[in-house]
C-alpha cells in the first residue's frame, strides 16, 4: 500500500468496529494502585494480551477478512508474521472458512509459530531478513492466488487496530495521554485515529526499543528511515515503520501543532516493566507490550499526575523462555 493510495479515516474506524462486534473480544481495562505509586500517575492498561490469539492483531486481521468480497476470499490470504500477525489472520481466516498461508522468518518465537498452525494455516519459511520475507510472501501470493493482508501497511489492518483505543477512551473516560508500541505501525497509526475521532484532547506517546528508533528518527527528519537493523528482544516491534502508518502519523502530528511524541526505551527497562506487570497485575505480557509501561516509568517528570492510558498489546509469551530468566 502506498501513502499515495487512499488512507484509512474515522469512517474505516467505526465500520470496523461495527464488523468486529460479533469476534473480538471487547478486552477489560486493569487497574494497580502499586504500579500508580511507582509511576506517579493513574494508569488504564487495556488488556489487549486477552485479546483472541493473544494480541491486539486480531483486530486488524479479522476486520480486513471479513471485509474481503467472497470472490477474494475464496483465493485465501496470505502474509509474513513472526508470529502475533500471522496467528490473528489464521485465526479470522478459519472463523470464515477459507485458506492461509503465512511465511515466517527463521528464529519466531516457537510458541507462536506453534499458535499459527494450531488455527490451520499453511506456514512457508524464509531467511529472517524484511526482504526476504517480502519476497517469499509475493512468490506465495503469485502461486495461490491469495490476497496480501500486510501485517501494518493496509487501510483496513490500520483501521481494525485503531478498534482498540477505541475501546479504551470509551471506558476509561477522558485521557491526557495514551502510550502504545510501535513498530510497523499499525497500532500506533490505529490509535492516532481513534484519538482525533473520540479524544481529540488526547496525547499519543508512541513506546519504540531504543535499537529499532525508526520511527522516532523518521517523524524527526519528515521521511521514513529505510537503512536501520533492528537489535531488541521485542520481537514484535522489529518491523520498519511502513509508509502509509508514517504518513497517518505525520498528519495526527501536524494536526496538533507537533510532531508525535516517540520515547526510546533500553530492553533491560522493558525486561523489567513486563516482570512488574507480571508481580503486580498478575498478567504474562509480551516486552513488545510492556514497553508502553516501561516508557512512562522511565519519564516520571513527563507523566507525573497526569490519567494515561496504555495499551498491552500481546501476552504470547514463551512459558519456557520468560524475558526476565537468565
Amino acid at each position: 500500500m502506498s501513502p499515495a493510495l487512499p488512507l484509512p479515516d474515522a469512517g474505516d474506524l467505526l465500520a470496523a468496529a461495527a464488523r468486529l462486534a460479533p469476534y473480538a473480544h471487547v478486552t477489560p481495562v486493569l487497574r494497580s494502585r502499586v504500579i500508580d505509586a511507582a509511576a506517579g500517575c493513574s494508569l488504564q492498561f487495556k488488556a489487549e494480551h486477552l485479546q483472541r490469539a493473544g494480541a491486539f492483531k486480531f483486530r486488524g486481521a479479522c476486520n480486513t477478512v471479513m471485509a474481503l468480497d467472497a470472490d477474494a476470499a475464496a483465493r485465501g490470504v496470505v502474509t509474513h508474521s513472526s508470529g502475533n500477525h500471522g496467528a490473528a489472520l489464521a485465526l479470522a481466516a478459519h472463523l470464515r472458512g477459507i485458506a492461509c498461508h503465512v511465511v515466517v522468518p527463521e528464529g519466531a518465537v516457537a510458541a507462536k509459530l506453534a499458535a499459527i498452525a494450531s488455527y490451520g494455516a499453511v506456514l512457508h519459511r524464509c531467511a529472517a531478513t524484511l526482504a526476504d520475507r517480502e519476497r517469499t510472501c509475493e512468490q506465495v501470493r503469485a502461486q495461490t492466488g491469495a490476497t496480501l493482508v500486510h501485517p501494518y501497511a493496509d487501510a483496513q489492518v490500520i483501521a481494525g487496530q485503531g478498534t482498540a483505543a477505541l475501546e479504551l477512551l470509551h471506558v476509561a473516560g477522558p485521557l491526557d495521554d495514551l502510550v502504545v508500541p510501535v513498530g510497523g505501525g499499525g497500532l500506533a497509526a490505529g490509535t492516532a485515529l481513534a484519538i482525533a475521532h473520540a479524544a481529540p484532547q488526547t496525547r499519543l506517546v508512541l513506546a519504540e526499543p531504543r535499537g529499532a528508533d525508526d520511527t522516532l528518527r523518521s517523524l524527526r527528519q519528515g521521511a521514513r528511515v529505510h537503512d536501520l537493523v533492528p537489535d531488541t528482544v521485542c520481537d514484535g516491534l522489529r518491523g520498519l515503520l511502513g509508509a502509509p502508518n508514517f504518513e497517518i502519523l505525520s498528519r495526527h502530528g501536524a494536526a496538533h501543532g507537533t510532531p508525535v511524541e516517540v520515547l526510546a526505551v533500553d530492553d533491560a527497562d522493558t525486561v523489567a516493566a513486563a516482570r512488574r506487570i507480571a508481580v503486580h497485575t498478575k498478567q504474562l505480557v509480551e516486552p513488545s507490550s510492556a514497553i508502553a509501561l516501561a516508557a512512562v516509568l522511565g519519564a516520571p517528570a513527563r507523566f507525573a499526575g497526569r490519567r494515561v492510558g496504555i495499551l498491552l498489546s500481546g501476552g504470547n509469551v514463551d512459558p519456557d523462555r520468560l524475558p526476565w530468566q537468565p
